[in-house]
């Protein structure tokens, strides 16, 4: 069986936990933030858990991480 290769783009986006979960930067931070409240940009700033549903599908992509 060869190797499998990891998705790069995934590696960038993704990264696990020590505890096996994945985690995600959250989106619609980067510009026009004066119109966001300083609460909601302050929650954007924090790392996101992926949906159970995805797990499978960003574990694919990352084969060595996960």
């Amino acid at each position: 069986m060869p190797k499998l290769k990891t998705h790069r783009g995934a590696k960038k986006r993704f990264k696990v936990t020590g505890k096996g979960k994945v985690v995600h930067s959250k989106a619609y931070k980067n510009h026009k933030l004066t119109k966001k409240s300083a609460k909601r940009k302050r929650m954007l700033g924090k790392k996101g858990l992926i949906d159970p549903a995805d797990k499978g599908r960003v574990e694919t992509m990352l084969p060595y991480d996960c």
